[in-house]
């Protein structure tokens, strides 16, 4: 089953956004970047892969943990402007890079980090959010990390804020707002493997009308 789309994912957490994410990619066969931006983006600025993880979808607005941060960067960006940037914006540039690079190599899923906004430019790029209800969230994460329904929910609160914290700082969109995305999906309703489906009909039925309208 082939594809030209470049699908991105943002997800609440315990929605099970990878997951169905993971699925989609094997139905499409393209690979599926989470993580992966992290070392690609790394490996491509000179800067420390445990920086990206430290900063990864956490924003932080410390001038001062982003000096004692910058002293373990080694940056490979040249200029003024970007020496003497914060590292926290250093590591956001580095990975908008890094998304770019990886979507101009082909059709592929970016799970999460803004990408979105990073690939705004391009034509082929279907923004997907996905959420679910929070009973739902809070099982699925209690289940997987062995927690208490009241741990699970403290953990989803804080990580969700975090994520948009970091969407709405570094875009001009609002993290889960549907308006800031193309297709939103609640995957507590439809179920892991249904969400995917629909992602997947939803990307195939683009492409058809894209085919239909370049005909005529």
């Amino acid at each position: 089953m082939k594809t030209n789309t470049i699908i991105t994912i943002g997800r609440q957490y315990g929605s099970a956004g990878r997951e169905i994410g993971h699925l989609v990619a094997d139905q499409l066969g393209i690979k599926l970047y989470d993580k992966e931006m992290l070392a690609r983006a790394a490996k491509e600025s000179g800067i420390c892969e445990e920086i990206f993880e430290s900063h990864d979808e956490r924003p932080t607005n410390s001038f001062l943990y982003s000096l004692v941060m910058d002293t373990y960067s080694m940056g490979g960006y040249t200029g003024n402007a970007y020496t003497e940037m914060p590292i926290n914006h250093k590591v956001f540039l580095a990975q908008f890079d890094a998304i770019k690079k990886i979507a101009e190599e082909g059709p592929c899923i970016l799970v999460g980090r803004c990408a979105d906004y990073a690939l705004e430019s391009f034509d082929n790029v279907v923004s997907v959010f996905i959420h679910a209800d929070l009973d739902a969230r809070i099982r699925r994460i209690a289940r997987l990390y062995d927690l208490t329904d009241a741990k699970a929910k403290d953990r989803i609160i804080k990580t969700d804020k975090k994520r948009a914290s970091y969407y709405n700082y570094y875009t001009n969109k609002k993290w889960e707002d549907a308006s800031s995305y193309e297709l939103c999906l609640n995957s507590s309703e439809l179920g892991i493997q249904g969400t995917a489906e629909a992602i997947v009909n939803y990307v195939q039925l683009k492409e058809k009308l894209a085919g239909a309208d370049k005909r005529l």
